[in-house]
């Protein structure tokens, strides 16, 4: 019989302030300490286990072992998640409101997002061009939501765009905030839900008629394993789980601006290549910069993984920002380099910016295609449509701050259609 192994843990009452104080490099500074890839540690008054790499993934992911109701703390299912959305499920239930999700990512979707996003980046380019200059982060979001939301059915005027667009980033931006930012959180999110529900009932009054493969169609009318519609305050939550996530992607199109002005090599290999090197670049960008730190889950039954002993219940972090910077999975993994994903595999579980595993079984982000989509065209257009200047300014991002946004949100000036 083989011995158990006692889980190295870290000393201490509780850690969460060492959490907030370290942001993305909490769980990679101890996995570097106790050189091992899962500690134990305390936070927000509870035991919980942390781990990160290839293996711990796998493990992560296996719904035999872990499920994820009552793992997202409430403050956050408060902010960016919702209550009672796809990420608070397992099980069948899981896989049935995925598999809705899942529905609106056919390639024909994913085509007609990419005609969307151009047509709104030229006409923002006209009015960028107006202006003697503009943040990209702020106008990331104005897009990303016109975007979003033509997408998926849903009217926006323009007299609501910057109102919009500010509810929908502050479910972002406060996801683990405290204080005013919380509450600023909490509040985007009622009146966030309260627009998505008015939608809602419009279309099951027949009093607006969405294109049937549209977001708003297709969850209005989703129902679920006992056959009914999902109560309109779910409907809300995961009609937002479609529009909040798409303008977070206003991250990585900051990310991506900046590192074509941090690697200017990049630019020449972008222009002279026929598109193959924008899905390296992008994938190194979403590898490279800060997005989510990690994910949350509960021990389903007590098992024993690597002969460590995982109780029923147990809190378990999975490092996703160290596991796409891990040393043993990724050469010289601090240089940003897209060539490495010329010949990458395309493991679910080494390369996790947005979740590991089976996009349609699991919990990996839904949104995943979409994110890799939008971002590509961007970054076209940035390359071969558009001129800029990147005057002085704090081109920082905090490891500590999460989610991570550059500091100056990335002014660009002398903005010019080529």
């Amino acid at each position: 019989m083989a011995l158990q192994k006692t889980i190295p843990k870290e000393t201490g009452i509780d850690h969460s302030l060492d959490l907030l104080r370290e942001g993305y490099m909490f769980i990679p500074n101890r996995r570097h300490s106790f050189q091992q890839d899962l500690f134990a540690t305390r936070l927000l008054g509870q035991r919980a286990v942390c781990m990160g790499g290839k293996e711990a993934a796998e493990i992560f992911y296996d719904e035999t072992k872990f499920k994820r109701s009552s793992a997202a703390p409430k403050r956050v299912q408060k902010t960016l998640f919702g209550e009672k959305g796809v990420q608070t499920l397992d099980g069948k239930e899981h896989r049935h409101r995925k598999q809705m999700f899942m529905s609106l990512m056919e390639p024909e979707q994913l085509e007609l997002l990419h005609t969307i996003t151009y047509k709104h980046l030229d006409l923002m380019t006209t009015d960028w061009e107006k202006e003697s200059s503009m943040v990209m982060y702020e106008e990331a979001k104005k897009l990303m939501t016109r975007v979003a939301c033509e997408w998926a059915g849903i009217p926006l005027w323009a007299s609501e765009l910057d109102k919009r667009a500010k509810d929908l980033g502050t479910l972002i931006e406060s996801s683990v905030s405290m204080g005013v930012q919380y509450r600023k959180g909490k509040n985007a999110r009622k009146r966030s839900e309260n627009w998505m529900k008015d939608l809602i009932a419009q279309v099951r009054n027949k009093e607006r008629n969405p294109e049937e493969d549209t977001a708003l169609y297709t969850i209005a009318w989703h129902r679920d394993l006992q056959g009914k519609l999902l109560e309109p305050d779910v409907a809300a939550v995961e009609l937002l789980n479609i529009i909040r996530p798409i303008v977070a992607i206003a991250i990585y199109i900051s990310f991506t601006t900046l590192a074509l002005h941090q690697f200017p090599e990049q630019k020449y290999k972008l222009e002279e290549s026929e598109g193959e090197y924008y899905q390296l670049f992008v994938q190194e960008v979403r590898r490279y910069y800060p997005f989510f730190p990690f994910a949350g889950a509960r021990v389903k039954e007590d098992f024993t993984w690597r002969g460590y002993h995982f109780k029923k219940g147990m809190l378990t972090l999975l490092d996703l920002y160290g596991t796409n910077h891990d040393v043993h999975l990724w050469e010289n993994p601090d240089k940003f380099y897209p060539e490495r994903f010329t010949d990458w595999e395309g493991s679910p579980f080494d390369f996790i910016p947005q979740g590991g595993g089976n996009h349609y079984l699991g919990h990996r982000c839904a949104g995943e295609w979409v994110t890799i989509q939008v971002m590509k065209v961007v970054l076209d257009y940035l390359v071969n449509r558009l001129d800029y200047h990147v005057p002085l300014q704090d081109l920082s991002f905090s490891m500590v701050s999460m989610p991570s946004i550059p500091k100056s949100g990335i002014k660009l000036s002398k903005v010019e259609k080529v």
